[in-house]
């Protein structure tokens, strides 16, 4: 009998290791498992996952990190597949999700937190903002007094001043970058691309190449999301300072969004809905203000990031970025813009 009883033990025990065994090999619990695609820092990941772990520990959240343009390329080739590798979506700005609505590849979610949000998100639930970065210029005071530097986007790309010493990242691969030129476009017209090439401006393909030449004073100023500085001065004790322009700082919410069932990896909806949820209301934006350095979605949430002044009052001044046409004009702005910098 105890023989018999160790054999069913065993052949018990093999039965539910196989069972929970993926391809990869390795055993896995039976939590609901959900995988987003995001062009959120790493570090914002780490302080995100553990809180979502705390919440949901029913839940096994994956992030997979990509730069916009990135994510953009790796989902046209899972597009083509007919499956995609994610669940949910959350990347810099709201072109690409106007474009993945378009494309039927959205889960239409009426969250209970819309209600609470202070800024614009699709009517139909496709699609709601979930952080705001700002676009603004930065300095180091260690090498260069503010007084002699430009202190709107207008003076960055015209004054002599500057000229070869500043620095911005590539549109063509940041999508926060992409909305900022479509806003100055939008201002100053499409002149404002052959100013930038006339000042002989540098395109980084990362913020840590412009903080870097920032630091050694190579660049005198640079275009660079308020987080990045802030984050810095905040960890590190930097003294790069941040300059608002006067001309309006370019405000970018980012955006969440649930992938339809049919595209989905996991096909797990209501997880999503849930994680969707907890992002827009009070605990996820907190995680997002106190560990990714940027501004809540909420009205009247009551942390700012350190360092920073309120999103009331970067908003009364703001350059305006038309979404829309962000999405529909895309192709023509991106090429008008390399065709400034080749001919400089």
């Amino acid at each position: 009998m105890k023989k018999f009883l160790s054999a069913f033990l065993v052949i018990l025990l093999n039965f539910l290791t196989v069972s929970y065994v993926t391809a990869g090999g390795s055993v896995q619990d039976n939590r609901t498992k959900i995988v987003i695609y995001t062009s959120m820092y790493d570090y914002v990941i780490s302080a995100v996952q553990q809180n979502l772990a705390k919440a949901f520990p029913q839940y096994d959240v994956e992030f997979v990190y990509g730069g916009t343009g990135n994510l953009e390329n790796r989902i046209a080739t899972e597009q083509a597949s007919g499956k995609l590798g994610c669940d949910m979506l959350m990347v810099a700005e709201p072109t690409y999700s106007i474009e993945l609505k378009e494309k039927g590849l959205l889960y239409a979610y009426k969250s209970k937190e819309a209600q609470n949000l202070t800024f614009d998100y699709d009517k139909d639930g496709y699609w709601y903002p979930v952080r705001i970065s700002n676009m603004v210029l930065a300095y180091n005071p260690e090498k260069y007094s503010k007084d002699s530097l430009p202190q709107s986007f207008a003076d960055f790309a015209n004054s002599a001043s500057v000229k070869g010493a500043i620095g911005m990242r590539n549109p063509l691969v940041s999508g926060t970058q992409m909305a900022s030129i479509t806003a100055l476009r939008d201002k100053y017209g499409y002149g404002y691309f052959d100013a930038l090439g006339k000042q002989e401006i540098q395109i980084e393909y990362g913020s840590d190449g412009l903080i870097t030449k920032l630091q050694s004073g190579e660049y005198k100023e640079v275009m660079i999301l308020e987080e990045s500085i802030l984050r810095l001065r905040q960890e590190n004790n930097s003294k790069l300072e941040v300059i608002y322009p006067t001309d309006g700082t370019i405000v970018i919410p980012s955006t969440i969004m649930i992938i339809d069932s049919k595209w989905s990896a996991d096909d797990n909806t209501k997880a999503a809905e849930a994680i969707t949820d907890w992002f827009l209301g009070p605990d996820g934006q907190d995680a997002i203000v106190t560990s990714g350095w940027m501004h809540s979605v909420r009205a009247n949430f009551p942390k700012i990031p350190v360092g920073s002044i309120s999103i009331n009052q970067i908003r009364s001044t703001s350059m305006p970025v038309n979404w829309e046409e962000s999405f529909r004009q895309r192709p023509e702005i991106q090429d008008r813009f390399q065709e400034a910098l080749a001919s400089r």
